[in-house]
């Protein structure tokens, strides 16, 4: 499925897997991260060979989930990595639309999309942090039809004007139009894991399909699968990565990733990019965050 989007293009429309780095670049997910070392490490990110920046959507912090992502608010974040960086996609990992109005969905996502000259793809999800969906008054249990609602009523919001629309989140008449609109048609938008969704209505409804990590034998079916529902769409992915000193390092599993030396993890994204996988966003662990995003640039981006 092609798009008129920059930064969908430039994760997308190439003929090799694209990589893309995850904040916190500096790994400080608890607290907040020092904003010119995010910044510093972002534009390092774009110069050395990685094509996105991803950002989470964590209203709240829960101690017992383990992190608050990236502390800030995802879009005037994303508006401030923007004025920083200039060809770089911008994505969201995930937006959280069952805690969203979509109203406001539709409204930052079309101004961080103009402000970075069409550099933004978003990822949306259901949600899975329990007590925020008592916080928003919200009932989890009715997450799955209030993330399918509000997904296309942000699409209608894009391609419309003035629409008359109705959902659990509210309704319109037909008298209301939201601005600004997006750079081109429509953002496109990516299911991030289930979301309470059957894979058939996330292969017709998406503009992709964004992944955890999985065991490779267990990827490969679900590749397997989405190719024969979604045909070309694509199939991003997250894994968290660290770099072991020694190069030869055997795969440590870690939590949603590995910890090996750069060759084992050479021969591994070649295989991901076999599978058929897109795009991988990657959470780097290491201490030295500027060294780490270097390396992995030149020792696996490149060769890959």
């Amino acid at each position: 499925m092609s798009h008129e989007n920059p930064g969908y293009r430039l994760l997308f429309e190439t003929e090799e897997m694209t990589f893309g780095a995850s904040f916190p670049l500096t790994g400080t997910n608890r607290s907040t991260p020092d904003i010119s070392d995010e910044l510093h490490l972002a534009k390092h990110a774009e110069a050395v060979g990685f094509d996105g920046l991803w950002a989470r959507d964590v209203p709240t912090y829960w101690p017992k989930f383990g992190d608050a992502g990236q502390t800030f608010d995802t879009w005037p974040w994303l508006s401030h990595v923007a004025a920083h960086t200039d060809e770089i996609a911008l994505g969201t990992a995930s937006i959280v639309l069952t805690l969203r109005h979509p109203i406001h969905v539709t409204k930052s996502a079309a101004t961080v999309d103009q402000l970075s000259d069409g550099r933004l793809v978003l990822g949306v999800a259901s949600g899975d942090r329990d007590p925020e969906f008592p916080a928003f008054g919200l009932e989890k249990a009715t997450r799955g039809d209030a993330f399918r609602e509000r997904f296309e009523a942000i699409r209608t919001l894009w391609r419309e004007d003035a629409p008359a629309l109705e959902g659990e989140w509210g309704s319109l008449n037909g008298d209301l139009s939201v601005v600004p609109e997006p750079t081109t048609e429509t953002i496109p938008m990516l299911p991030t894991g289930n979301a309470r969704q059957s894979r058939e209505w996330i292969a017709e409804h998406g503009d992709g399909w964004l992944f955890y990590h999985l065991p490779e034998r267990t990827l490969e079916d679900y590749l397997f699968e989405w190719r024969e529902k979604a045909g070309a769409k694509p199939y991003a992915m997250a894994v968290r990565v660290e770099l072991d000193d020694d190069p030869e390092a055997q795969p440590e599993q870690l939590h949603l990733g590995y910890r090996a030396g750069v060759e084992w993890f050479r021969d591994y994204f070649r295989r991901l990019a076999d599978y058929g996988v897109d795009h991988v966003i990657v959470g780097l662990g290491n201490d030295d965050s500027e060294a780490a995003l270097s390396q992995f640039a030149d020792e696996i981006i490149d060769s890959v």
